[in-house]
């Protein structure tokens, strides 16, 4: 049986704490086993990249809202992937953006999917069972 501790981490990059908390609700009821660390804005999505140098455990994946303070979520991608390193790391987009050039943007950055937000913890459990 897999461990919290064996299993790489999930990297949540959300700054609405409603969404957050269904993310983690979501996350807890699929009986998730991996660590979930939270970034609350672009800057600290991008402060991981020194602690994942210094030898912190890579993520499994990210999950990244595009709509964030101080640095966008489409900024953040854009470095992510400028990394060789880390250009692998799938990275899933979990906005609430419906805008057809966030899209496209995320796409030509390289992202691995783009998920529109549900607006219920039932949608939220759906797009759990599916990362």
């Amino acid at each position: 049986m897999n461990t919290a501790a064996s299993l790489p981490p999930i990297l949540l990059v959300e700054d609405n704490p409603m969404d957050l908390d269904l993310t983690l609700r979501a996350f807890n009821k699929k009986k998730f086993a991996n660590t979930i660390h939270v970034a609350r804005d672009g800057e600290e999505a991008l402060a991981w990249l020194p602690r994942w140098e210094a030898g912190e455990p890579l993520p499994a994946v990210i999950l990244l809202d595009i709509n964030l303070p101080r640095i966008n979520g489409l900024e953040v991608l854009q470095q992510l992937k400028a990394h060789p390193r880390y250009r692998r790391i799938p990275v899933v987009v979990l906005t609430s953006s419906r805008e057809d050039r966030d899209l496209k943007a995320a796409y030509d950055l390289g992202v691995s999917s783009y998920i529109e937000k549900p607006v219920s913890f039932n949608k939220f459990i759906e797009v759990a069972e599916h990362i």
